[in-house]
C-alpha cells in the first residue's frame, strides 16, 4: 500500500509499505481522510514519535475492511472515526483513570503507523461507528474535537465567562464554537493571520483582532486559552489573565519553548495555569457533538488533496495557509 513515511526529522515522502494485518482484538481500516495536526510537525521536527521511521496520521475515519480474532462489535463494511489513544491500561496514571497521562503512552500516527495511509490497523475498542448522516471524510475531524472536549473538562467554566483565545487555527476554532455552547458571555480571538481571522469572524466570536491591545478588558479575562504553541503568544496570554482567572495551555509547544510567570501575581490573584493533553474520556462525547452538528465541516476543512501530495500539505499546514488540511488516500 501507499502511505507517508516521516523517515528522519524534516524528511518526508510516500512509500510503499506492507499492508497492514489486524492482530486480535483489531480491525483494518480503508483510510478515507487523514487530517494534519501540529502534532505532525513536531514529529517532523524529530519530537513527540520516539523512533523515526513513522506512518504519521493520528486523525482519520474510513470503513472497516478486516477483523482480527475477538471482535465483536463491528462488521466489515462498518464506517468508523478512531480514537488515536493507546493506553497500557497497567500503570499508575491509567489505574486512576488518567490514561492520557500513562507512562507507556502511545498513540496511532505517533508511536505506531497511522491513517496517512490506504490501510490502518486500530484497536477495535478505539473506533466509533458513524451514524448515515455524517461524511466519513468530515469524520476525521472527531478527534481534534476529542482534544477540544477534553480542554473544556479541564477549564470547567461558569456562565458569562468572557473568553480569550490565541489562536484560530483549527483547534482555537473548535475552542470558540465550544465557548459559545458552554455559555460564554464574550469569546474574543487574536491571531495574525488575516484569513484564519475572518473564519473566526464568521464563525461568530466576539471580537477578532491582531492584538489584545485593541480589546477594551482593563480586569482581564476569566478564560484564557492559547491555541498557538507559540511562546510569544503564550508569554502575552499569560499576563491577559484577570483576578480569579484560568489559562489553559491548549496549544502544543516546542520543547525548547519558555514563558516567564509571576508567582506573586498567581497567589495574591488565585490565578489557575493548567493544560490539556490529549484526548481522555472525551472521544466519545466528540462523536456525539459533531453528529449533531457542533462543526460544519465545509468551514473547518479548507483542503482535501491526494496522498501523493503530503509533503506538500505539511508546507502548506506549516506556512499557515488555510484551517484544517487533509489528505485522502
Amino acid at each position: 500500500m501507499k502511505a507517508a513515511v516521516i523517515s528522519s526529522p524534516g524528511q518526508v515522502g510516500v512509500e510503499t509499505v506492507d499492508d497492514p494485518a489486524p492482530g486480535p482484538g483489531q480491525v483494518v481500516i480503508e483510510v478515507s481522510a487523514c487530517g494534519l495536526c501540529g502534532t505532525d510537525l513536531h514529529i517532523l521536527q524529530g519530537e513527540f514519535a520516539p523512533t523515526l521511521p513513522i506512518v504519521p496520521g493520528h486523525e482519520f475515519a474510513g470503513e472497516v475492511v478486516a477483523l482480527g480474532s475477538g471482535v465483536r462489535d463491528l462488521a466489515v463494511g462498518d464506517r468508523v472515526a478512531v480514537d488515536p489513544s493507546l493506553h497500557c491500561h497497567e500503570c499508575h496514571y491509567c489505574r486512576i483513570g488518567r490514561g492520557n497521562l500513562c507512562e507507556r503512552w502511545n498513540a496511532i500516527g505517533v508511536t505506531v503507523p497511522g491513517g496517512a495511509a490506504q490501510y490502518a490497523a486500530a484497536p477495535a475498542a478505539n473506533c466509533v461507528k458513524l451514524p448515515e448522516h455524517v461524511r466519513t471524510e468530515d469524520a476525521a475531524l472527531i478527534e481534534p474535537l476529542s482534544c477540544a472536549v477534553r480542554g473544556y473538562d479541564i477549564l470547567r467554566g461558569t456562565l458569562a465567562d468572557h473568553v480569550l483565545i490565541y489562536g484560530s487555527g483549527t483547534m482555537g476554532l473548535m475552542m470558540l464554537e465550544l465557548a459559545k455552547r458552554t455559555g460564554a458571555s464574550t469569546v474574543d480571538v487574536v491571531d495574525i493571520n488575516a484569513d484564519r481571522l475572518a473564519t473566526a469572524r464568521t464563525l461568530g466570536c466576539s471580537n477578532a483582532v491582531t492584538s489584545a491591545d485593541a480589546l477594551d478588558r482593563p480586569r482581564g479575562w476569566e478564560v484564557v486559552i492559547d491555541a498557538t504553541g507559540n511562546a510569544d503568544a503564550i508569554q502575552d496570554a499569560l499576563g491577559r489573565v484577570g483576578r480569579g482567572g484560568t489559562y489553559l495551555q491548549f496549544g502544543v509547544a516546542d520543547y525548547a519553548a519558555r514563558a516567564t510567570i509571576d508567582p506573586y501575581r498567581i497567589y495574591n490573584e488565585e490565578i489557575t495555569i493548567t493544560g490539556s493533553m490529549a484526548v481522555l474520556h472525551s472521544y466519545e462525547r466528540a462523536a456525539e457533538l459533531f453528529a449533531g452538528g457542533v462543526l460544519d465541516p465545509e468551514i473547518f476543512i479548507s483542503d482535501r488533496l491526494p496522498l501523493a501530495d503530503y509533503a506538500e500539505s505539511l508546507r502548506r499546514f506549516q506556512a499557515g495557509k488555510g484551517r484544517k488540511i487533509q489528505v485522502l488516500p
